[in-house]
């Protein structure tokens, strides 16, 4: 069972936020459903309320002329009339005693009216009539039995007027202030049906929302959270598995397709130093074979060197032997040739670095080639500056390059003879086409140095560009200023492209800057500790810019040359001489003097560059600094 099975569903974060959100909603709608309801129901008793006031106005004035000529038939025929109506349920009217003398009801006619009754209550409260009363306190809802439905009675008090005190037929007196009581209640069984159907309606309605908001949000939760929370823990169980390869599908481009494409990277930089510890160890372990060999085979090889070149002598008279011992000779000669360059890449450390002399360095190299160089008949020739400075230089290390590169020089011209030249002399030059980029960041610190492909055997820097419809990788030339670069993809001149790292993608353009030479747009990365390096992104001119490095002004460097009148090296090998076991020598070469070369040179932070033309020689040159640069 898997991590992420082992999870229990109530602890899932999908299963969390699912919860967290439909609570908040249910809340949200079910306060909004209450108080909308509440809203509705008011509206409707409001409305209802005013329905009776009017229609208890109507009443009032339609019987207040028949009243004054105290003609009782009219008045009760038009209570009669309008209490016949469904919705209303009794129209009453009370004179001042609170006796019932007209009503819609015939049976209520006579009765008298209980004034602490729910009814009489608001007008007569601690036996003192009120003469004036808002609607809300002249109204009253109540139920006449459990089972029966609700009743709003609104009363409207009949006012003592001037025409009633001095009217001949029944006059009041003068100071009464109620005369009577109009009495009108309406059924509200309509009205509570509506408020229950709007009811059941907005609960349906909640409810359907609900239930439609959780499945939207549970669909966006699994499809933005789950899915790729569940790819992130497959992911990681994959890498604790060891399965250092494994990448994680494209999820989207939120914060969590984020952290996918970051988790890739740093799954692709573990792989990679992972593949580094392997190289290492394997170096390691080649460096303990190449000792355990240095001990256990140096020695029966010298035996059998000394006794093949001893029975030689003896075998003058014996052509065929003679040339069996000549092959055994060679090969054994081979071998402690291997023997020695596995030691000398093995043993590749910091430079130990003291002020030397090129030259003195140059007059000792000489005289330990002395005899190989007569053999082959090839002239050695020395052309040495003098006034040459002083540099910090590890002496054996140098020594060893010089060596490997003259020896390569005397296979490269072979037993026919020929001539070797070396050249040094001291140099000031710009930073511009001799400084070398070693390291370049992205923005977000993406490694943009590409081991695998090199320009003039060093390692390129690696952008990704995109031009029109298309897109793909370009090399950039690692020496600053010089422009040999490499495209991966088409690219039209006067063409502006856009440059991204590629790895994370994020643009390298620089939004603030202009090409000074064709106004086009600028690119740039960091080089970590020595500030940044800008370059045209159109490719239209080669204009560079490298501020710390410019600010710096010219170096010193002592350069030397090594040139051979040799076979010359094809232009296709060029790029990869420097390479660990590239050889182009067959089986009598082992592919790694030149990459020990490398190491020492880079390790004295200077450079070597080669040239070469098949059948017109090579021509190595160091350049090394000739005082402290930071």
């Amino acid at each position: 069972m898997n991590g992420l099975n082992e999870i229990q569903f109530f602890r899932k974060i999908g299963l969390k936020l699912i919860l967290i959100v439909s609570l908040t909603v249910v809340s949200i709608i079910g306060v909004n459903a209450y108080f909308k309801i509440n809203f509705q129901t008011n509206c409707l008793l409001a409305e209802v309320e005013r329905h009776a006031n009017q229609l208890s106005e109507t009443i009032k004035n339609s019987t207040r002329y028949g009243m004054l000529l105290n003609q009782r038939e009219y008045v009760d025929e038009i209570v009669k009339t309008i209490g016949q109506d469904k919705t209303i349920d009794n129209i009453r009217i009370y004179n001042k005693e609170g006796r019932i003398i007209y009503s819609s009801n015939p049976k209520d006619l006579g009765k008298m009216l209980d004034k602490k009754a729910e009814s009489c209550y608001a007008c007569h409260a601690e036996n003192k009539p009120l003469e004036r009363l808002p609607i809300k306190q002249r109204t009253r809802i109540f139920k006449l039995g459990d089972k029966n439905p609700r009743i709003m009675g609104i009363i409207n008090p009949i006012y003592n007027e001037k025409s009633c005190y001095e009217a001949d037929c029944h006059a009041h007196p003068e100071n009464a202030s109620v005369l009577g009581v109009l009495d009108i209640t309406i059924s509200l069984e309509e009205i509570d049906a509506t408020i229950k159907r709007n009811e059941i309606q907005e609960l349906i309605f909640t409810i359907v929302s609900i239930l439609a908001i959780g499945i939207i949000i549970s669909i966006f939760v699994k499809r933005w959270v789950d899915r790729p929370v569940k790819e992130l823990i497959k992911a990681t169980n994959q890498i604790a598995a060891g399965n250092l390869t494994y990448e994680i599908k494209e999820i989207g481009n939120d914060e969590l397709g984020y952290l996918a494409k970051s988790f890739n990277n740093m799954t692709k930089k573990l792989y990679e130093t992972q593949q580094q510890l392997f190289q290492s160890d394997k170096m390691a372990s080649l460096g303990k074979l190449a000792a355990g060999v240095a001990h256990e085979i140096n020695n029966p090889l010298t035996g059998v060197l000394t006794y093949s070149s001893y029975l030689m002598k003896r075998a003058k008279d014996n052509p065929e032997l003679q040339e069996d011992l000549q092959v055994i000779v060679r090969e054994t000669m081979r071998c402690r040739d291997i023997v020695r360059s596995l030691l000398d890449f093995s043993r590749q450390s910091s430079p130990k670095k003291n002020l030397i002399n090129i030259n003195e360095i140059i007059e000792r190299t000489e005289s330990v080639v002395h005899n190989q160089l007569s053999l082959n008949n090839i002239k050695l020739t020395k052309i040495l500056d003098s006034n040459l400075p002083q540099i910090a230089a590890d002496q054996n290390q140098i020594q060893q390059v010089l060596l490997n590169l003259i020896l390569n020089a005397i296979d490269a011209i072979g037993n026919e003879g020929g001539e070797i030249v070396i050249k040094t002399k001291q140099l000031t030059l710009p930073p511009k086409g001799y400084t070398h980029i070693k390291a370049a960041l992205c923005p977000k610190n993406h490694n943009l140095i590409d081991n695998e492909n090199k320009i003039a055997g060093m390692s390129s820097i690696r952008v990704k560009l995109k031009s029109g419809d298309n897109e793909g990788p370009v090399f950039i030339d690692p020496i600053y200023g010089r422009s040999q670069h490499y495209f991966g993809i088409p690219i039209e001149k006067n063409s502006h492209a856009s440059i991204h790292c590629p790895v994370c993608d994020v643009s390298l353009l620089d939004r603030n800057s202009n090409c000074p030479v064709c106004g086009g747009p600028v690119f740039k990365f960091e080089v970590p500790g020595k500030g940044y390096v800008e370059m045209c992104a159109s490719f239209n001119d080669d204009w560079q810019k490298w501020e710390r490095i410019d600010n710096a002004g010219a170096r010193k460097f002592v350069e030397i040359e090594i040139s051979d009148n040799g076979c010359g090296i094809p232009q296709e090998h060029l790029s990869r001489i420097f390479e660990p076991f590239f050889t182009t020598k067959g089986q009598k070469g082992t592919g790694l003097g030149l990459s020990v070369v490398w190491g020492i040179i880079d390790n004295h932070d200077g450079s070597i560059s080669v040239k070469s033309e098949p059948g017109s020689g090579t021509t190595f040159s160091i350049k090394l600094p000739a005082e402290n640069y930071e």
